[in-house]
């Protein structure tokens, strides 16, 4: 009898997390660093205390870090097949989450936009190049439902809810020209819930499902793990359901 055809193994190559310093984005690279993980243990934290540091307020060096890592899997014989980028701004000294137009404040609105739009817009322009034109690869980046057009019923958080509507419509246009230069490439906006950070922790109250950031990081990646490229440009919570725009 006639054995079938083995089933091709993922790509596997090297995965890099943006936002690394943050309680979600230091969970991804824990769990990308196990043997079993996504690319096989192979991965590259950066963050604004990383070497290279990144500062989306410095498109410089997001230009430098892109070179050192493309420079990394030149020297590894190996391809950027994961790039996450879970950087997110809700709160700190420029402001809060307005709960109404009165509360508007230009300084919060422009922190809110550079970190959460802005920043990522520059990390599409210098790390999706650095993806490969053939083979599966992924990028992911942690965006939020209640930057959901369509799902918002209460209102307020102004900011924060059109900073991660932008960042959504961002991803959802680099998603098509990512596609275009590879078809098998996936490019995603996620919904990790809300996870037991600094940013959630003032907002976290009872009777929401409030997970460790372990538990969401590998809730994120068992989704992606389960994601082909049709699902590119969509709005996935860590559930795997696809959320309205």
């Amino acid at each position: 009898m006639t054995e079938p055809p083995a089933r091709p193994e993922p790509e596997r190559g090297l995965a890099v997390v943006l936002g690394a310093g943050g309680g979600l984005g230091a969970a991804l690279v824990e769990a990308l660093q196990r043997p079993e993980g996504a690319t096989g243990g192979h991965v590259l934290a950066l963050g604004r205390s990383s070497t290279p540091a990144i500062d989306y307020a410095d498109e410089a060096s997001l230009h430098n870090a892109a070179a050192w890592v493309s420079a990394h899997c030149e020297a590894q014989h190996t391809e950027l097949r994961l790039l996450l980028v879970a950087s997110g701004f809700l709160h700190g000294a420029s402001g809060q989450p307005e709960r109404s137009w009165a509360h508007l404040e230009p300084a919060y609105l422009r922190q809110v936009f550079e970190v959460n739009a802005i920043g990522p817009a520059l990390v599409m322009k210098h790390f999706l190049p650095l993806l490969p034109k053939t083979g599966r690869c992924v990028a992911g980046f942690v965006s939020a439902k209640v930057g959901s057009i369509g799902d918002n019923a209460l209102g307020g958080w102004y900011g924060y809810r059109a900073s991660k509507a932008a960042l959504n419509q961002l991803v959802k246009t680099a998603a098509i020209e990512l596609k275009r230069r590879n078809p098998q490439a996936l490019c995603v906006a996620l919904h990790p819930g809300t996870v037991a950070t600094a940013l959630s922790a003032p907002f976290s109250k009872s009777g929401l499902n409030v997970r460790q950031p372990a538990v969401a990081a590998d809730e994120l990646l068992s989704v992606l793990a389960g994601l082909d490229a049709s699902c590119s440009g969509q709005l996935v919570d860590y559930q795997g359901k696809v959320l309205p725009w």
